[in-house]
């Protein structure tokens, strides 16, 4: 098989996904959102115009994945955490749309188990590994 079909094949798993991403952030195109292709991976800015909105401050986090998809707060935080949510596409890559489901039930797990839902979710330790983060504080 070639590297060109195996790269297909890992865009088709996670298309559902990436599907959703596009969905889910479109709406932040009305108020001129920025995207671009890097790597692959469709990476889309909240506007400049909203930095500081209560509605960005709200949200639960900097930048977020949806199969190819990377929704951030800003451009500065796209750049600081490249390397962290492209390792999540490549998890949506080998999940493919059960992707969905794994990703809560670790945080349950941890949780059940005493751990941090977040902190400790199996995907999150592992996308800090592939971006050398260390562990968050307790």
């Amino acid at each position: 098989m070639t590297w060109e079909a195996v790269r297909l094949m890992r865009y088709l798993w996670a298309a559902p996904c990436t599907l959703v991403g596009l969905a889910l952030t479109a709406p932040a195109f009305l108020f001129g959102a920025i995207a671009r292709k890097v790597d692959g991976v469709i990476e889309i800015a909240a506007p400049a115009a909203m930095q500081g909105s209560r509605w960005l401050e709200a949200l639960p986090f900097n930048a977020i994945t949806f199969g190819h998809v990377v929704f951030a707060t800003s451009v500065m935080e796209l750049e600081r955490l490249r390397t962290h949510e492209h390792a999540h596409v490549r998890q949506y890559e080998q999940w493919g749309i059960a992707f969905f489901l794994a990703y809560p039930a670790s945080s349950v797990w941890q949780w059940l188990r005493g751990g941090r839902a977040y902190a400790d979710n199996w995907f999150e330790v592992q996308a800090r590994r592939c971006a050398g983060e260390g562990a968050p504080a307790a």
